[in-house]
């Protein structure tokens, strides 16, 4: 150990419970399906599993399986005139149960629970030293969102941050041919028989199932290539570092962080979201929607796990590469320019100077569509 501080976070480790997570292509799968067989193996075997949060939906053979595993009643909570349920965190930490199965990772928790997301609830077990077994849809991972929404057309709120999935010990690919998929959905194992018709001519087209597919093979693919690096292998991992330059252009800015995140995890790097203040955009000048996208997206880039540079300078190009020395980086990733760009580019040479300083350097330049 290096230092007092890293020896303690050994054993922080140490003490935390581990965290297995199950990822599907799309709904119907049987993710849950595998959950619960496993549970009934771990019970036979002495272990004692609970049912945190099971989402059976009406499913035939997921409601036979739940039979048997012990479960932790839901808590009941009163919201807009309805009473409704949710996973009772506190409940299970106090029972402290050796493992717990957790469903629908990236739900969004009924105001008045103890957190917003239920992924902040599955971190609180892990760090009551809880080990969790849960599952989530590839379309819930917070840097696949654009691709997701080119692929499906569907705009999914509900995402998980991608640290979550690096912080599991072990991720497993429940995976499933489309034409097994589209079956199962035709037999009413999916959905209920009024949505069969709806999904099938939306979000499960075979050309869509397929591109899913492929992102949750590669997305597994990626922890395990983590996994073997860190604990197998033992290489040593290149020292690549990105910076994700930004502006205040909402929908450029959010592309950019989330391309600029999964390059880095990809990489497993270390990342920057650099935001250049110039004096047309100080404090009392820039118009309130610009501030609202730029908060959102420091927030955005920092529960992807950027650290974030904003400094003031007008010489744009010159304080991009400045940091870029600074901090050794590696690559630095723009936005495509977009018409009202060219002509800022065309007006300052911004983009050619930019240009100019990197081609006496060895930092490359992306430019994401």
């Amino acid at each position: 150990m290096d230092s007092a501080e890293d020896f303690l976070q050994l054993i922080r480790k140490s003490k935390r419970g581990r965290f297995k997570l199950y990822i599907g292509m799309s709904a119907g799968v049987g993710k849950t399906y595998r959950m619960l067989q496993e549970a009934h193996t771990l019970l036979r075997n002495g272990i004692d599993v609970r049912i945190g949060y099971i989402e059976t939906h009406n499913r035939e053979e997921t409601k036979a399986l739940v039979k048997g595993i012990p479960e932790v009643p839901r808590r009941r909570l009163f919201y807009k005139g309805k009473e409704l349920e949710e996973m009772d965190t506190d409940a299970i930490i106090n029972l402290r149960p050796e493992i717990v199965l957790v469903d629908e990772l990236a739900h969004t928790n009924i105001e008045g629970s103890r957190n917003a997301k239920r992924w902040q609830d599955v971190r609180d077990l892990l760090d009551a030293g809880i080990n969790v077994i849960s599952a989530v849809n590839i379309q819930h991972i917070e840097s696949l969102h654009e691709d997701v929404l080119a692929i499906t057309g569907v705009n999914v709120t509900e995402r998980i941050p991608d640290s979550l999935i690096k912080e599991a010990d072990d991720v497993v690919n429940i995976d499933l041919p489309s034409d097994e998929l589209i079956t199962r959905l035709k037999e009413g194992k999916i959905y209920k028989a009024d949505k069969i018709q709806s999904a099938i001519s939306n979000f499960f087209r075979h050309e869509n199932i397929l591109q899913l597919r492929e992102l949750a093979l590669k997305e597994v693919a990626s922890a395990v290539e983590r996994k073997v690096e860190t604990e197998i292998v033992k290489l040593p991992v290149q020292q690549e570092r990105f910076l994700a330059c930004i502006s205040s252009n909402e929908a450029t800015a959010k592309t950019v962080i989330r391309k600029t995140a999964r390059l880095a995890n990809y990489y497993h790097s270390k990342w920057y979201v650099l935001y250049v203040e110039t004096s047309a955009e100080s404090a009392d000048k820039i118009q309130l929607n610009k501030q609202r996208y730029l908060i959102n997206n420091f927030q955005l880039a920092t529960e992807l796990g950027a650290e974030i540079i904003k400094i003031k300078e007008d010489r744009i190009s010159a304080a991009i590469v400045e940091q870029a020395e600074e901090r050794k980086i590696t690559t630095i990733c723009i936005g495509k320019p977009h018409l009202s760009l060219f002509q800022i580019i065309g007006a300052t040479n911004v983009f050619n100077n930019l240009l100019k300083k990197l081609s006496n350097s060895h930092i490359d330049l992306v430019i994401l569509s």
